[in-house]
């Protein structure tokens, strides 16, 4: 009851506070830029963020500099109902407004990511350095449409700096501590044929210890991190207004696999995973991709060409605990191709479409070998997956009156998943779905109100090796949404929020573990959960206070739960302990201040955050017990001295040391798998980081 009269009253204060704030709006609002003309492409086109009636979140590269936020994953300290995990180096799980995370990474995210337009196929570019990032957009809501299957949650739409023919370069380095924390970057920018070739080169490394040791091997580095990388883009200027860019990535990450403590419960927070093998991971991603933009008459061509790679090994204990049972090796291979072709027609003041057709490849193979210690039992098992996609969608943008739009649209994707395990066995999964999408925005002034009607889809996929079901499901959700932005104090204060609805089916949203059908060890498997709704409001803020204080914040209620979970209880054999999806807050909040005053010719930057997550459901394989994660609050801090083109920082993340589990695995997990149990695995979360960080631009 409680959600239900929190979104009544959100509806009511959305639609009071835009037409409230009517005639402010309009008595002095001609200057817009007091808030900045942030410019987004969330519907494939740049528009005003203030204009677009999606839930949108513009993270710019100032952001990103003034909470020191390394890799892309920590935006989510800054974004309404964004969630992501992270529980060991090249993974990532995401969720938006309630669906997408799970502890198996071969499952198709519920998020979608693209990086100047290009779709990722897996999660891992989350943890990736923010090198040469212009601005990273979340897109809340199924963004289907547009965006494409595996967006039913919504999508994270990266920009990075394009060249020009302006000379440009940023140097950057910082150092912390106590675990060894380092980054060193730098980009540079400019012409190679002035008027017709420019580039941009970016190169960097980054490390760290971690805070976890392994007393049992003696290694306090156990949770290590080390990362380089190297992007470079080349922007070709052509006849006729048209340009080709060429983008070329790659990273090579060394790390760990996940490396869990045992401990007695998830307020027993431990730092020390004792594993009796060095836990070891590499993985390696490249890619290669071209975006083609030909203007002619009324229309804009735009075509995108990629192909990207990931390639990856490890070793780790497999039973995460001291016992000296089970180990595994693994290695896998990951290629995906992908081309998508739109034409963006403006018939008239009033009339425009966008149309296009995509289609990808995704090609994967991985294989594993687990050894039962006290045996001497080995046993290899692989899996050759293949999935194909193709596409076709469209959107009209029909401003049928000065102050309303109606936007309508449509996509079609057929999907096919062919799996085959390394006994011979082959099984496949054959999907056609629909995507549509109904927005209605009225305006006033400097405010505005939206409401839309949308429908998401996520593919299915293939279990890995050994899995009792090699294939699950897709899933899918109806989202209804209602929310608005406006102006107020004379430009000073910007205020957005929106309401939500969301209707799921067939959720992959609680994986499990099984024994495995090569006769040795266990294995993770993804399955259909059931049904489920997330109700929910959300809201963001900006207020420059005066010329030099601004406060910036946001927050998200919701309360997402399964409704059916008969799919899982067939599958599994087993019941769910609880209603509530794994790892997932019913809310989140943030606030950061910025004060800045002028010292030594330049100026002083007094920055501080803080960032809550809600208590949320630990991984539990128990039908009646599912362990409580409990909420917490982490603050973080900066003082900058910048001055012309130079910054000297220095920086507090974690101020107070909080701890905190933000993955968990009840003991349950491993007793239902046949393994002895010493206790539950909980992975801690990062403590105080303090360091220096120093920037030059030219």
């Amino acid at each position: 009851m409680r959600y239900r009269k929190a979104l009544l009253l959100g509806a009511s204060a959305l639609a009071s506070l835009s037409i409230a704030n009517t005639a402010a709006a309009q008595d002095g609002q001609e200057d817009a830029t007091a808030v900045g003309e942030v410019i987004v492409t969330a519907r494939k086109r740049e528009e005003r963020l203030f204009d677009v009636p999606v839930a949108v979140t513009a993270v710019t590269s100032e952001t990103l500099e003034d909470r020191q936020f390394q890799t892309i994953r920590e935006i989510a300290q800054v974004t309404p109902g964004l969630n992501i995990n992270s529980d060991a180096a090249g993974r990532g799980f995401i969720s938006i407004r309630g669906v997408g995370i799970t502890l198996l990474d071969n499952v198709q995210p519920g998020v979608g990511i693209f990086v100047d337009g290009v779709y990722q196929a897996n999660t891992s570019y989350l943890n990736s350095p923010t090198l040469a990032v212009e601005q990273v957009e979340v897109l809340r809501g199924p963004q289907g449409t547009l965006f494409g299957q595996n967006t039913l949650g919504g999508a994270i739409n990266i920009t990075t700096r394009q060249p020009s023919d302006v000379v440009e370069g940023r140097i950057s380095a910082a150092y912390a501590g106590p675990d060894n924390f380092y980054t060193v970057g730098g980009t540079i920018a400019g012409p190679i044929v002035e008027g017709a070739i420019q580039g941009r080169l970016s190169i960097g490394t980054q490390n760290r210890d971690g805070f976890v040791e392994n007393s049992l091997l003696g290694y306090d580095d156990a949770n290590r991190l080390h990362q380089d990388t190297i992007r470079g883009a080349l922007r070709f200027v052509l006849p006729a207004n048209a340009e080709l860019t060429v983008n070329a990535y790659y990273d090579n990450v060394e790390g760990t696999l996940p490396l869990y403590a045992v401990t007695t419960g998830p307020t027993d927070y431990r730092d020390d995973s004792q594993y009796n093998v060095r836990s070891e991971s590499d993985y390696d991603y490249s890619g290669l991709n071209g975006r083609l933009i030909v203007p002619f008459g009324n229309t804009d061509m735009t075509v995108i060409v990629a192909h990207d790679r990931r390639d990856f090994e490890g070793a780790g204990d497999s039973d995460f605990q001291p016992i000296p049972l089970a180990t595994g090796t693994g290695f896998g291979e990951l290629r995906t191709t992908t081309g998508e072709a739109r034409f963006d027609t403006r018939w008239s003041d009033t009339l425009s479409t966008l149309v296009g057709v995509f289609a990808s490849t995704q090609d994967s193979f991985s294989s594993s070998t687990t050894t039962i210690t006290p045996l001497g039992i080995s046993s290899t098992a692989t899996a050759d997956t293949d999935i194909n996609l193709w596409a076709g969608f469209g959107t009209v943008f029909w401003n049928f009156a000065p102050e309303w739009e109606l936007s309508v649209g449509l996509r079609f994707d057929h999907q096919t998943v062919d799996s085959v395990a390394g006994t011979g066995f082959s099984s496949s999964y054959e999907a056609d779905e629909w995507q549509p999408r109904v927005a209605l925005r009225r305006s006033f002034g400097e405010s505005m109100v939206y409401a839309s009607i949308a429908r998401g889809f996520r593919g299915g996929g293939a279990n890995g090796p050994g899995a009792p079901n090699p294939l699950w499901d897709g899933d899918s959700v109806w989202t209804y949404e209602l929310g608005g932005r406006t102006r107020m104090a004379g430009g000073d204060v910007l205020l957005s929020g929106a309401v939500f609805y969301n209707d799921y089916s067939d959720v992959i949203g609680q994986n499990s573990l099984a024994p495995s059908t090569t006769g040795v060890g266990i294995v993770g498997i993804n399955l259909n959960s059931g049904d489920a709704r997330a109700i929910g409001i959300e809201g963001e803020f900006t207020a420059f206070v005066t010329d030099a204080w601004t406060v910036r914040g946001g927050f998200v209620f919701q309360n997402a739960r399964f409704t059916d979970t008969a799919r899982y209880t067939a599958t599994t054999g087993r019941t769910l302990p609880s209603d509530r999806f794994p790892f997932e807050p019913d809310w989140t909040v943030s606030l950061q201040t910025n004060y800045v005053v002028p010292f030594q010719g330049g100026e002083l930057d007094f920055s501080a955050g803080v960032f809550g997550k809600g208590d949320r459901q630990g991984a539990s394989l128990s039908n009646t017990f599912s362990p409580q994660l409990e909420e917490y609050f982490l603050a973080n801090a900066t003082i900058a001295w910048r001055r012309d083109n130079l910054e000297l920082a220095v920086f507090a993340n974690n101020l107070f040391d909080t701890e905190y589990y933000e993955s968990y695995i009840d003991s349950s997990v491993l007793t239902v798998a046949g393994l002895p149990a010493l206790g539950s695995l909980g992975l801690i979360g990062d403590g105080r980081r303090v360091g220096v960080r120093l920037g030059y631009d030219f």
